[in-house]
């Protein structure tokens, strides 16, 4: 299943929505939307994808409902997700975590462009493996550019197949941030500033913390 997403967010007004497929996206509150599963995605050979774009003197929080939950499909392991945000005003997108399901390989890609005056928060946190599994893979890139001027390139996979697997000691969690302006906030993560503003921290574990 393909699935769709148009979020367009402006000043003093709600933010548009624009869904098809399975995710569907809702008002919940001022300047805030909810993206929900209509449909059981991602399977594999699902592809997903979210364009958000933020006006100047707009600001809009992006959450979701539930965990997403990326499942093999029956001939297809791998499923995608790519993320476009373009930011002029003020974005915190925070969803609830991914989760790759045995045997499950998830693809999940963000570009992000920024205006010098954009605000933007990212987190992601992803966990392999339900309870008693291990069998998953997950592969995230982060492209951020403020106008042409390049700002972050950033990839980083774990589960079964990557470069870190071990089954004895391997990392089977990932929790990671991006923020600009901002290059002093506080996390679980080792956070490192960027050249041109801003910041990333990426943590590793076994199991994602409550």
């Amino acid at each position: 299943m393909d699935s769709d997403v148009l979020i367009v967010a402006s000043a003093r007004r709600n933010p548009r929505l624009d869904c098809r497929g399975g995710i569907a996206a809702r008002h919940t509150g001022p300047d805030t939307v909810h993206l929900v599963s209509a449909a059981a995605t991602p399977l594999g050979g699902d592809a997903i994808r979210i364009r958000v774009v933020v006006e100047p003197g707009a600001r809009l929080r992006l959450r979701t409902v539930a965990a997403t939950v990326a499942l093999p499909g029956r001939d297809v392991a791998e499923s995608q997700m790519s993320w476009a945000l373009e930011v002029a005003g003020e974005l915190d997108l925070d969803p609830e975590p991914t989760v790759v399901a045995g045997h499950a390989r998830h693809i999940s890609t963000m570009a992000a462009l920024l205006t010098d005056d954009a605000r933007i928060a990212v987190r992601e946190r992803v966990q392999i493996g339900r309870v008693g599994e291990q069998q998953g893979f997950w592969s995230g890139a982060l492209r951020a550019d403020l106008g042409a001027r390049p700002l972050l390139r950033h990839r980083v996979e774990f589960g079964a197949g990557s470069v870190t697997d071990d089954v004895l000691g391997g990392p089977l969690a990932y929790a990671g941030e991006f923020h600009y302006p901002d290059a002093d906030v506080v996390t679980a993560g080792l956070t490192l500033p960027l050249a041109a503003g801003g910041c990333i921290s990426t943590w590793q574990g076994h199991r994602l913390e409550s």
